[in-house]
């Protein structure tokens, strides 16, 4: 099921579980996780880009074996506001993957967590190559971590 707004993906989660955040790339799709509690987003891994079958095969695996409880998909908005070809790309990757999962899917705005995430390695004083291996995991952490903040405001407000 995809939701809407993420309102409605809290109402479709259950109270406790992981949630797993993606940065889709059109080579890589970086993956966090959040903690049982939905309050840390940790990066977890980098998987190359295959074919969508092997891609959501992986994806799969690692909602089974975390335990998570929904998606979060980074949406590539343009700086405007505007979507472009990416966010369709990411949409119609988010329609496949409903079909394999009964897991909630939702998106979040991720425009610059690309840089916010290039930005925390730099200050780490990461090396380039160590950068290039780790950013779209670390990009889908600020990804899910958004995510895990909002929820966080949606519940305190309830």
């Amino acid at each position: 099921m995809i939701c809407a707004t993420p309102e409605a993906f809290n109402d479709a989660i259950p109270n406790m579980g992981a949630i797993a955040g993606l940065d889709l790339g059109t080579v890589t799709i970086g993956v966090a996780v959040s903690d049982a509690m939905r309050s840390v987003a940790t990066p977890l891994e980098t998987i190359k880009r295959k074919k969508f079958g092997l891609d959501a095969a992986r994806l799969l695996e690692i909602s089974t074996n975390r335990l998570i409880a929904g998606f979060v998909l980074g949406l590539p908005m343009n700086m405007d506001g505007s979507e472009g070809p990416r966010c369709q790309a990411t949409r119609a990757f988010a329609r496949n993957l409903e079909k394999l999962t009964p897991l909630p899917i939702v998106f979040w705005d991720e425009r610059l967590s690309t840089v916010a995430a290039e930005r925390a390695l730099i200050e780490a004083d990461t090396s380039r190559k160590r950068r290039a291996e780790v950013i779209d995991h670390v990009a889908a952490g600020y990804i899910l971590q958004g995510m895990l903040d909002r929820l966080a405001h949606i519940r305190t407000r309830a």
